[in-house]
């Protein structure tokens, strides 16, 4: 028996999952959640700084492999053949010449400027706004096969605001990498900026890689961005490789470090949602949700149905980004179990600042109440939002609290809550933040079939699909289209693990990969066509709402 292990890093841990690859079978999982993050260091939720330490990344590789390890049967460490990674993304960093990361280097070790900067990092809105700007009135536009619009959320706005924002780097920093493309150079010895091997879906859906455009935008364009942006093009790349590719073998020390074999095929790394479609056993015409703290929408199209399509406002069209050999579509909400997050956070004020100070119980029972009503708060709201009926007078919320990903990116925008009055309850307004999110995710869909691209199934995947039967209902309802939820709760996972098998040879392809491997479905959630008639007319106010909050109220 072969095994791979799929390594998902996602926004606040890592998850490796060691595969049977022959069969799909789980062996055993383990999930580390990166420390410095979880502590709040190098972040300012205030002006959207995310950073995250490479440390984080390091630790939790070596903790969550050798712990699943632990759990596995005698023998299965040297039966491990492959291995690949799947990220957040845009997440990247600068590197040195060496293809060190500069938090890595001792003078850098705490400047946030020199770690990843995480997906919903949006400090570099400026930049995302130069850059629409510039490419409006260049003679190609780079942007066209990325939605037309660029996100403060990619790789080139981001690394133009760290390199302009803080002088003190701009010495060492020699070119940059994604996350996806640093796990695989890290552990396989490739960190030279020469040899790093990258990714097709990172570059092609974030870094406006073409190669009918040999690569990436010309060093003119770049350094109109930025001049700190002069001479990157040149040391970065101009190939870009899928997922099915080998990056090489494990490192002897890096086998040593995570208790394996240097027989380990290590796979090209990919971006989390695109490797969740494939452990998803996405097809043409399925829509895979990954739906987490934000989504990330993905569908595969057959090259003889673009006919030359270019979708606008989308997150990106690229050969070979999910699967080799199709069209990637990439799409997604800034905000999704985020804004749940953040409603949980403003009503749980009391307990952590009132509750927590009272003198009338001791400490131990405190820190058990507020454990305790925290845990129960998001299961009991929507316990008693599935009690509300669904009316044409309900509140309603635009769902941009943290920004606009897609239709047509924005990070500047804000969220709304409107038609509240003395009778509003948390379970109302809650219900309408759910609703809100459904709404968001129909603008998606529709600006997909606007554009001729069919759509005959749409497929959850991540905690939200698996735990909320409230968010599935309401989705379902929403766009009047039933919803299958993948049954494996890691897809991501299984995703990096499929294709590591490709990489190592244990399948042909990823095709015979998803056949062997595919987990199939757990649950399908049915429209309740008459809530979708009412749903209608409340979608045509979130449009109107969501306009005016665009255009009047947040320039």
């Amino acid at each position: 028996m072969k095994y791979t292990i799929g390594l998902d890093y996602g926004s606040d841990s890592c998850r490796a999952v060691i595969i049977e690859a022959q069969t799909g079978k789980e062996i055993a999982s383990s999930v580390k959640y990166y420390k410095r993050w979880m502590q709040g260091q190098y972040c300012d939720p205030q002006s959207n700084q995310y950073r995250q330490h490479p440390l984080d990344y390091i630790e939790a590789l070596e903790e969550s492999v050798k712990e699943a390890l632990s759990k596995s049967p005698a023998g299965t460490a040297e039966a491990v053949v492959g291995m690949s990674f799947d990220t957040t993304g845009s997440t990247p960093a600068l590197i040195d010449k060496d293809g060190n990361i500069l938090a890595l280097r001792p003078e850098y070790a705490e400047n946030p400027n020199a770690m990843f900067i995480l997906w919903k990092d949006h400090t570099a809105t400026k930049e995302a706004a130069r850059i629409n700007e510039i490419a409006a009135k260049w003679p190609i536009d780079y942007t066209a096969y990325e939605g037309g619009i660029y996100s403060s959320e990619w790789v080139w706005a981001k690394i133009a605001h760290v390199l302009q924002a803080d002088k003190s780097i701009v010495g060492d920093a020699y070119s940059w990498i994604e996350h996806c493309d640093w796990m695989p150079a890290l552990i396989t010895g490739t960190t030279k900026p020469a040899d790093i091997i990258r990714s097709r879906c990172a570059a092609g859906h974030k870094a406006m890689w073409l190669k009918e455009w040999d690569g990436l935008p010309t060093e003119d364009f770049l350094i109109e961005i930025a001049p700190e942006l002069k001479g990157f093009r040149d040391r970065l790349f101009h190939e870009t490789y899928t997922s099915d590719v080998k990056v090489g073998n494990l490192t002897q020390e890096w086998a040593d470090r995570l208790g394996l074999t240097t027989n380990v095929a290590v796979g090209v790394g990919a971006f989390d949602c695109h490797m969740g479609a494939v452990g998803a056993e996405i097809g043409p015409k399925a829509f895979v949700r990954v739906i987490g703290t934000s989504t990330c929408d993905i569908m595969v199209v057959p090259y003889d149905d673009m006919h030359g399509k270019l979708i606008p406002g989308i997150c990106g069209q690229v050969d070979g980004s999910v699967i080799p050999g199709m069209i990637g579509l990439e799409a997604g909400q800034s905000g999704f179990g985020d804004i749940y997050a953040w409603f949980k956070n403003v009503l749980a004020w009391p307990f952590e600042n009132i509750l927590k100070n009272s003198s009338l119980v001791d400490q131990a029972t405190k820190d058990k109440l507020i454990e305790e009503a925290l845990d129960k708060m998001i299961p009991a709201l929507s316990e008693a939002a599935l009690k509300i009926p669904t009316t044409e007078s309900s509140a309603l919320a635009i769902d941009w609290m943290n920004g606009r990903r897609t239709p047509d990116a924005n990070q500047l925008v804000k969220g709304t809550i409107s038609g509240l009055n003395l009778g509003s309850s948390a379970p109302l307004i809650f219900k309408a933040l759910v609703e809100a999110t459904a709404f968001g995710s129909k603008a998606i869909i529709d600006r997909f079939l606007e554009n001729g691209i069919e759509i005959d199934s749409v497929i959850g995947i991540g905690g939200i699909s698996q735990k909320s039967p409230l968010v599935m209902q309401t989705l379902a309802d929403v766009l009047g289209m039933p919803i299958k939820v993948a049954k494996s709760d890691q897809a991501c996972a299984f995703g990096a693990a499929m294709f590591a098998s490709v990489v190592a040879g244990v399948h042909a392809d990823i095709y015979a990969a998803q056949k062997a491997m595919g987990q199939g479905f757990s649950h399908e959630y049915q429209p309740d066509m008459a809530k979708h008639e009412v749903y209608m007319k409340l979608y045509a106010k979130y449009q109107k709402l969501g306009k005016f909050t665009e255009t009047e109220l947040f320039q």
